[in-house]
């Protein structure tokens, strides 16, 4: 609804229903409605072109960095794993910082060491300016690539590079900081938002323990490996990190620095370490391990215990998304069947019912914009409904006289994306404040109707 309701102009406001977004992404999303309609497919559109962009320009970051046998296994990586298709199909910004990070990435390794004429060099700087406007982690590619070009660089042609490009880098941060100052100063002060990231960050600059538990998570989620897989996808990443540092010190920093950077700013309690988050990390350590299985795989004529590890690790880190991927294409996968449950409901539904939704945002978007739903047809959220302390028989009656819902009244209540055991307490509490008629269940959502007592 941030999307449909609001001016380009106001996508320079913090957004509603707790929710941040880079503005450029959003005024993306705002032109396709207004090119192709208010509907699901012309939300989803960029995300699915953002996903196609980013396994093109995969491809031709692992010509750039791997070996031959690894490019295929990178590739089946990049295209196959789980989060990286879901946030494709996504009307979320995620999808398009895999993109922004991975085309950002080929400009800069492109233009390493070169002396670039005015022309190029105010080209850089608009190339970057404009891509911290589509990409929040966008900064973290730029710096985190850039500064490894620099240190590497020979020493005397170090100062060169940096006084051509300042201009460039002046651009970037100046961009940057007009954003920060503009939305994301005000995104970060948000106190629900803040409260759900602390726990996300480390205690201390030394605590190792939240570290080594971050990288852990992070091959589970967001890279999607799944049960054991994530452990053996961490053991392929640590052997591709002795590989690429043995042979190609300077690949295996620009690939690793993205991440370096962004592990400061989250040292910094600036950017969460996390999930969706850090989707655009995958793509670099997904080289890194496609590399060290192909080293592995390379030794047969050496020692073939280490060939055989490799092709135990190909199987397994290979075979279940590549399985999973190919099901998807007979069997899509339905996470959040909202909009079923709403026409369930309009389909069902007697004069005088009422709906609450435990997210006001999808009645707003499916109950209105899809079946005919108008404000008057909503009942308000009752806040104390998920509080264990807070929810009791008083509550409630002080919500209903608040809400101004009569006893007997006919209430359709919508849940969407809980927890299992969310959604076990669900029934037992609806049954203090009523009985239940009737129960309709997708995937991912389901509603109960209720007669008030």
């Amino acid at each position: 609804m941030n999307i449909v309701d609001r001016s380009y102009l106001e996508f320079l406001q913090p957004l509603d229903h707790i929710q941040a977004a880079p503005p450029a992404f959003l005024w993306v999303e705002k032109l396709s409605v207004q090119l192709f309609g208010n509907n699901e497919y012309a939300l989803r559109l960029f995300p699915l072109i953002s996903g196609i962009i980013s396994l093109i320009a995969f491809y031709k970051l692992g010509q750039w960095a791997l070996s031959p046998i690894a490019l295929p296994i990178a590739l089946l990586l990049f295209a196959c794993l789980r989060y990286p298709i879901y946030y494709t199909t996504e009307v979320k910004q995620y999808s398009s910082d895999v993109m922004v990070a991975l085309l950002l990435s080929l400009l800069l390794i492109s233009l390493r060491g070169q002396i670039l004429g005015k022309g190029r060099a105010l080209l850089l700087g608009v190339i970057g300016a404009v891509a911290v406007w589509f990409s929040h982690p966008a900064i973290f590619v730029l710096g985190g690539i850039e500064a490894v070009h620099l240190i590497t660089a020979a020493p005397e042609k170090r100062k060169a590079i940096l006084l051509n490009r300042w201009p460039s880098y002046l651009l970037w941060f100046a961009s940057f900081g007009i954003l920060y100052i503009l939305l994301t100063s005000k995104v970060a002060a948000n106190q629900v938002l803040r409260q759900q990231w602390g726990k996300e960050y480390p205690g201390s600059v030394f605590d190792i323990v939240w570290l080594l538990d971050s990288f852990g998570r992070f091959f589970y989620r967001p890279m999607g490996f799944r049960q054991i897989n994530d452990g053996i996808a961490y053991f392929a990443f640590v052997i591709g990190c002795i590989v690429f540092y043995k042979t190609n010190r300077a690949k295996f920093l620009i690939l690793i620095s993205p991440t370096a950077a962004t592990l400061i700013a989250t040292y910094l309690h600036k950017y969460p370490f996390r999930g969706r988050l850090i989707l655009f990390l995958t793509p670099f350590f997904i080289l890194i391990i496609a590399e060290g299985i192909a080293w592995l795989l390379s030794q047969w004529h050496r020692k073939k215990v280490f060939a055989i590890l490799g092709i135990v690790l190909a199987v397994t880190l290979l075979l279940p998304p590549t399985m999973r991927a190919a099901d998807l294409i007979v069997n899509p996968e339905r996470k959040e069947e909202t909009r079923s449950v709403f026409e369930y409901i309009k389909s069902h539904k007697k004069p005088g019912d009422l709906i609450y939704s435990d997210r006001l945002n999808q009645f707003n978007y499916y109950g209105k914009m899809y079946f005919g739903f108008s404000d008057a047809d909503a009942v308000p959220t009752f806040q104390d409904f998920w509080n264990p302390l807070g929810f009791s028989q008083q509550s409630w009656e002080d919500f209903k006289r608040k809400a101004n819902l009569p006893s007997q009244q006919r209430v359709w209540f919508v849940f969407t994306a809980l927890t299992p055991p969310e959604e076990a307490q669900v029934k037992p509490r609806l049954d203090q404040i009523g009985q239940e008629l009737e129960y309709f269940k997708q995937p991912g959502s389901f509603t109960y109707l209720y007669e008030l007592k």
